[in-house]
């Protein structure tokens, strides 16, 4: 797990970090937000094969790991986790909902037909096998439908959420988790893999002069393409 972990941190920042047990809603989701991925360490028993309950290695690395590695991926499984921070526990319950039907079994829409990108699908070959029978409900992307969607937790699911892309979902979601009720704004910072508070005048004028600076390094690039 750990050359795993190296490698995907190479790629996009994040960084898989064993757990014995599951985490609450709220741990498992600020843990996101530092691109931490907390991943269980079992393995699923020989006489079940090709569907768990609860997450184990094949679900972890077949299913999340691989697509941790995707920046789009990463960007929208961290921006779960910001949304998260300072939320109150309501929509905890939604966010974690919405996670669910994406993170764990979201589907693309793409040109050469429906394509899984949750780990719950990823790392399931029954439960694969069980969606392109087409017995399953497919609903186009949408948070606010989705938050309050059931699901099942111990079978197969009944409702599948289709996006167009990545990109597609995170615009989506952030319109969603703009209008989460929270007392401040956070930004992670790269550089030290922490989360900053926006809430002074003095850290929003600081952030406002690190975007005028990437903002001009992006206008200089254009200019050379010119």
């Amino acid at each position: 797990m750990e050359d795993v972990s190296n490698f995907i941190k190479k790629r996009t920042g994040f960084r898989l970090r064993p757990v014995s047990a599951l985490l609450s809603s709220r741990d498992f989701l600020s843990a996101l937000a530092f691109r931490v991925f907390p991943a269980t360490q079992y393995l699923r028993h020989s006489s079940s094969p090709f569907y768990t309950p609860e997450p184990d290695l094949c679900h972890e690395l077949l299913g999340h790991a691989a697509l941790l590695a995707n920046p789009d991926f990463a960007e929208f499984s961290q921006e779960i986790g910001l949304a998260s921070l300072g939320a109150p526990d309501e929509y905890i319950d939604k966010l974690s909902t919405v996670y669910w039907f994406t993170v764990e079994f979201g589907v693309c829409q793409e040109p050469s037909g429906m394509k899984a990108y949750g780990a719950g699908l990823l790392g399931s070959v029954g439960e694969i096998q069980y969606f392109l029978t087409g017995k399953a409900e497919t609903k186009s992307f949408d948070p606010y439908i989705a938050q309050d969607a059931p699901y099942p937790v111990d079978g197969f699911q009944t409702l599948y959420f289709v996006a167009s892309s990545f990109l597609d979902a995170l615009q989506k979601f952030r319109a969603f988790a703009a209008k989460i009720p929270r007392p401040f704004c956070v930004r992670y910072n790269p550089y030290n893999c922490s989360i900053e508070v926006l809430d002074s005048k003095e850290k929003l004028q600081q952030y406002t002069s690190n975007l005028k600076g990437e903002l001009n390094i992006l206008m200089d690039a254009v200019n050379k393409l010119k």
